[in-house]
């Protein structure tokens, strides 16, 4: 498939900056903390305890031998370095990744493969266009699906030091995909160790998979059907309800009670209208029954949303507040939604200005993850604590005010 130049710029962006596998933790089993104890140890040593648990775990010589053939992978570490995206605006990065070429190709393929999505829907209680959002995202339908050997990806992070217990419980189900004859030995994915159209992990690849189109095989890598079904049930491990909605986007009004937004802090929409929040119309909410938070990316000024607990999923899939954003908004689009409403927010501050602001927050006894110019959530929540102590609005927005009264 030839894909626009804006497209494929898209997707070699997504494919080096967004790792799932960097961020999921939920099929992380017990003992992972203790195993991860051996990180930096002799390579030779560390895979021959290895070797020994996946025996134990019942692994065969054709997985074994595919662990001896393994390597270090020194590119794996530099992509695992150099995850500047995250350092952008919410608008500046979905704005990006929800292109015309994904949403034509999102529609498409909703069509296309209409019978699959609905089972998906019927199954697992996931809509079509949720799946085919992910599916958009992590490899623009499959064009491109990552060329690191999934082996040494995942055995080079894993014996890496800096985030090993979330890499290292991955490495035996992938032997046992490829014992079983279901991947081979020199599988490729991307650069943290995900497999396939919508880059899962080998540990949800080997519980979940699902053999959709009905050929005795499940293929993450070719088969749309085992793809969207497969996806869905993944989605739905990680406690999607049915039925429900995620996201919504919502209009604000010019004076409220900011210190009461946030995803984890959840109302009901009656409570939210009488506070002056709208829909994006104008129109008043309606109650639904249940409980959502307010998210302002960009602060008060800026887009506003809606989040319900089908949000929080998203979190389950990546961390990342922004790419979580990004693929909820992206799912609302391919369900018929609008663009969001960019608003007018404040300049935000970035690059050193940011490294500036999380440094006097370090030095104020705040936790922020690191001074690496990122507005992560740690970043976030101690803003939100120090614009309330300054009594300023509080939006968990960077400005050049906050950093100045600082």
């Amino acid at each position: 498939m030839r894909l626009p130049s804006k497209a494929l710029i898209a997707i070699l962006f997504a494919t080096a900056a967004l790792p799932a596998a960097a961020q999921d933790t939920a099929a992380v089993p017990q003992g992972a903390t203790a195993a991860a104890l051996e990180c930096g140890d002799d390579f030779a040593t560390w895979k021959q305890n290895l070797a020994n648990e996946a025996r134990t775990a019942g692994v065969g010589e054709k997985g074994l031998s595919a662990l001896a053939n393994a390597t270090l992978d020194q590119k794996v570490l530099d992509r695992d370095r150099a995850q500047g995206v995250f350092s952008q605006t919410f608008t500046q990065f979905s704005e990006r990744m929800i292109s015309d070429y994904r949403l034509k190709h999102g529609a498409a393929n909703l069509q296309k493969y209409g019978t699959y999505f609905a089972k998906g829907e019927q199954d697992y209680g996931v809509p079509g266009p949720v799946v085919a959002a992910f599916w958009a995202l992590e490899t623009d339908f499959g064009a491109v699906q990552g060329n690191f050997n999934s082996l040494n990806a995942l055995v080079t992070l894993a014996h890496d030091c800096r985030r090993p217990d979330l890499f290292r419980p991955q490495i035996v189900p992938l032997m046992t995909l490829i014992d079983r004859n279901v991947l081979p030995a020199d599988v490729k994915g991307a650069w943290a160790g995900e497999i396939g159209q919508t880059q899962i992990l080998p540990s949800d690849y080997l519980a979940r998979g699902v053999d959709g189109d009905g050929d005795g095989v499940v293929d993450l890598r070719n088969s749309p059907a085992d793809v969207i079904l497969t996806t869905a049930r993944k989605i739905e491990s990680r406690g999607w309800k049915r039925g429900e909605p995620w996201v919504q986007e919502i209009r604000v009004p010019a004076e409220m009670d900011w210190a009461l937004t946030g995803r984890t802090n959840k109302l009901p929409l009656a409570d939210w209208a009488k506070m002056g929040i709208t829909n994006r119309d104008g129109s008043a909410l309606q109650d639904n029954g249940l409980k959502a938070g307010v998210v302002l990316p960009m602060g008060r000024k800026g887009p506003a949303f809606l989040t319900y607990e089908n949000y929080d999923v998203y979190l389950e899939w990546n961390q990342s507040a922004t790419y979580t954003l990004t693929a909820a908004h992206l799912a609302a689009r391919l369900a018929g939604q609008p663009a969001f409403d960019r608003g007018n927010p404040d300049a935000g501050l970035t690059g050193d200005a940011m490294k500036a602001l999380q440094q006097k927050l370090h030095d104020k006894g705040y936790d922020v993850g690191g001074i690496d110019g990122i507005l992560g959530t740690n970043t976030r929540e101690a803003i939100r604590q120090e614009q309330m102590r300054l009594k300023l609005p509080v939006d968990g927005w960077p400005t050049d005010e906050l950093l100045a009264d600082l």
